[in-house]
């Protein structure tokens, strides 16, 4: 076997006598199915945590586990099952996507060494089975409910810190929480206890520093007036929301149209104007006082708009027509005919807004009719820095939503692991046959994300783990942690440092399932065998 690189400097490798090679199955087929899964989960390791180190992929760098793997040329058929964990973790909760990975990864390491004593893989498929059962039941007796409110946000704010503690944006992460916080507050429905985070429009703009973002309690759209002498700030602003375009009708036929005289050609023009005009007195008459429209209008018809004094934004794109219309209240018109003062949408504010040195204009729609659309203006240095936010900030978002969904929270900083890996494995002996020995490889394996931790943040993994899982039993506190930022206390309550318990159990849940996914695999078959 030789590694050769292509001329992307690419790595390859070179298996000799390859025309010879055999396919696997059985027991060796699950060997290397085991060796895929743990070495994207080997790539992902180094990144757990806040001291974590940063991935370069040949696109703009990343830190989140999630945009890792998304971004990753993934040819093995074991590899992509690990992207779909790492992908339904980040749809199902949002955050904990590279902790997930590393736990799957730990998991097939530990089965590897079972495989090797001839444990049959079913049996160990079943023992894991048994274990996540317990650890999840522990992480429910271990969890504290996490009471907050209205006028105490102070928690969950604290929470989605502990999100943002391994992002690249943690020098700001108080101000982000916070921004986090009072976004899924705005939209959540309290009775409910849901939240649609779609009503939350997350926008990014190059130039300005991290620490001007801002959360707006409306609309921003990235266009600006369609004639410069229009007004800039609109009060009290009565909307049109259009799907119509400003202008006049074309014919549906493929004749042409042949205008042969000036007199011919006066006609078509006034006509033309008078269709204008018409458009124009319609909105005035029904009461608009601004006029949103998805499609362009000419020279003329702008012209004739400002005239009139009716301000018009022109070329909105479809998702945020919808936006716009729940925020204000509005009905999107798809005709002239249909315009009526009850479908006008209705804001406070209307105002565009300026930028940096650039003079970049966008418009701001705030005080809304509905106040239950609001928008996360994120500012920075450069596009992969907005990128990263986003992400960092959608992260934020999932941990504040689950918490309304369930206010059960545990230990962050790997006190949870540690605490369900003592219980699994005092929970082994219970367990007289084989999948005992599953059992207790899945503690083992538990150990792996307060280990990753210690270790990315400089410190001795094993006599850390060691220290940290010894006070957990003397002092019977499911609350010690590994103290990544070296704070001096290794207890997680004190740091201010815990996760949502649905993040946690979903973890340890999917990370089972994926696991026992590639331990039945003994045989991948090529599209062409079918």
């Amino acid at each position: 076997m030789a590694l050769a690189f292509d001329e992307f400097g690419r790595p390859f490798i070179l298996l000799r006598q390859q025309e010879e090679k055999s396919r696997l199955r059985g027991l060796d087929a699950q060997k290397a199915n085991v060796s895929a899964g743990k070495a994207v989960a080997r790539i992902l390791r180094t990144s757990l945590g806040p001291k974590g180190m940063d991935k370069m992929l040949q696109s703009p760098d990343a830190n989140d586990g999630a945009t890792i793997l998304e971004q990753m040329d993934v040819d093995n058929q074991i590899a992509k099952l690990m992207v779909e964990l790492s992908r339904s973790q980040d749809y199902e909760i949002g955050d904990g996507t590279t902790g997930v990975v590393v736990m799957a990864g730990s998991l097939l390491e530990q089965a590897e060494k079972l495989l090797e004593r001839g444990i049959h893989p079913i049996r160990i498929a079943e023992g894991y089975e048994m274990a996540s059962r317990i650890a999840v039941e522990h992480l429910e007796r271990i969890a504290q409910k996490f009471e907050f409110g209205l006028n105490d946000l102070e928690p969950l704010v604290q929470t989605c810190m502990t999100t943002l503690n391994s992002k690249m944006v943690n020098r700001c992460k108080r101000r982000l929480a916070e921004i986090a916080v009072k976004a899924v507050l705005a939209v959540a429905d309290l009775e409910r206890k849901d939240v649609n985070l779609d009503l939350i429009k997350v926008e990014g703009k190059v130039g300005g520093r991290l620490e001007d973002t801002e959360l707006i309690y409306g609309i921003t759209v990235d266009k600006d007036m369609s004639h410069p002498q229009m007004p800039k700030r609109i009060e009290n602003a009565k909307i049109a929301i259009l799907t119509c375009p400003f202008e006049p009708p074309k014919p549906k036929t493929k004749h042409k149209v042949d205008i042969d005289t000036v007199e011919k050609f006066q006609t078509l023009r006034q006509q033309e104007q008078k269709y204008f005009d018409d458009m124009v007195q319609k909105c005035k008459d029904v009461g608009a006082t601004l006029v949103i429209c998805q499609w362009g209008f000419d020279d003329e018809a702008n012209h004739l708009l400002m005239h009139r004094n009716l301000p018009a934004v022109r070329w909105v794109g479809g998702v945020e027509l919808e936006l716009i219309a729940i925020a204000t209240g509005g009905r999107i018109v798809p005709r002239f005919q249909e315009l009526t003062p009850e479908k006008l949408g209705k804001a406070g504010l209307v105002r565009e807004k300026s930028f940096g040195t650039t003079q970049d204009r966008m418009l701001y729609i705030e005080h809304c009719a509905n106040s239950r659309a609001v928008t996360i203006f994120i500012r920075g240095g450069n596009k992969m820095m907005i990128e990263e936010t986003k992400r960092s900030i959608h992260d934020a978002l999932c941990v504040a939503r689950n918490l309304i969904r369930n206010n059960s929270i545990v230990y962050g900083g790997g006190a949870a692991e540690i605490a369900c890996s003592i219980a699994v494995d005092a929970a082994a002996d219970r367990y007289p046959g084989v999948e005992q020995y599953a059992i207790r490889a899945f503690a083992d394996a538990l150990d792996a994300i307060p280990m990753a931790l210690a270790e990315n943040s400089g410190l001795q993994p094993i006599e850390t783990l060691s220290a940290v899982k010894n006070q957990q039993i003397r002092e019977n506190n499911p609350n010690c942690g590994i103290d990544c930022n070296d704070v001096g206390t290794n207890d997680m309550r004190e740091q201010n440092v815990f996760e949502t318990l649905i993040g946690k159990q979903q973890q340890i849940l999917l990370a089972t399932q994926v696991v026992k996914m590639i331990l039945k695999i003994d045989d991948v078959i090529s599209p062409s065998e079918y």
